[in-house]
């Protein structure tokens, strides 16, 4: 069975994204949870089992993946259901979710992962524009063009997992969306692997940095 090294579930975008896939994708794995340490950096208490000292970590058997995307594409290698069937789709799909691993720094800067708070934004930036007008579109034409609830069609997959903490991100900061990619983010925000992992957040100790 899978490992999974985790943090704090209130505030590490990138372990929800490997943690979702599983849990939602109803593939066994065992949870392991390595809090932020308070006020200082937590890279040698991780690097315990994480040779980057970094979140999320995957462990199987003797084998470590210790990137968010390497750990979907490894899970992929035995469940074929991380990404879709359809070849346009599952294209489409790694590329989104490609995009969410290597863009939006603003959005990352500006709203960080809180699943516990609601913030009004002083302003929106022409930069936090940037990000949230690239995301809605690229919501809308998945949405769209495979015709399914989920962002590359009828299932959940990886890309939703992908874009899982925008959904907290929108709730937290009230960010403004789309029609169609707001249906995503409640449909999202109601999927029950996001409610427990919501459940547990609020109950972790708060974290200063």
């Amino acid at each position: 069975m899978y490992t999974l090294w985790i943090a704090n579930k209130n505030y590490s975008s990138w372990s929800l994204r490997p943690w979702i896939l599983l849990k939602a994708l109803d593939i066994p794995f065992n949870e392991q949870l390595s809090y932020f340490e308070n006020g200082k950096s937590s890279h040698e208490k991780f690097k315990a089992f994480s040779p980057t000292g970094r979140v999320p970590c995957l462990i199987d058997g003797e084998i470590t993946v210790w990137d968010s995307l390497a750990i979907a594409e490894y899970i992929a290698e035995d469940h074929a259901q991380v990404w879709p069937l359809d070849k346009t789709a599952k294209a489409w799909a790694r590329s989104a979710a490609a995009e969410m691993h290597s863009s939006f720094a603003t959005l990352r800067q500006v709203c960080a992962m809180n699943c516990s708070i609601r913030i009004e934004l002083d302003e929106i930036t022409p930069e936090l524009q940037r990000d949230i007008d690239r995301i809605d579109a690229l919501w809308t034409e998945g949405l769209t063009k495979f015709g399914g609830k989920w962002l590359a069609g009828d299932k959940f997959t990886a890309v939703d997992a992908f874009y899982a903490p925008v959904a907290f991100r929108a709730q937290t900061y009230g960010l403004k969306l789309s029609v169609i990619s707001q249906g995503w983010i409640d449909r999202m925000l109601k999927l029950p692997a996001m409610m427990e992992w919501v459940e547990a957040s609020v109950k972790e100790p708060k974290v200063t940095h």
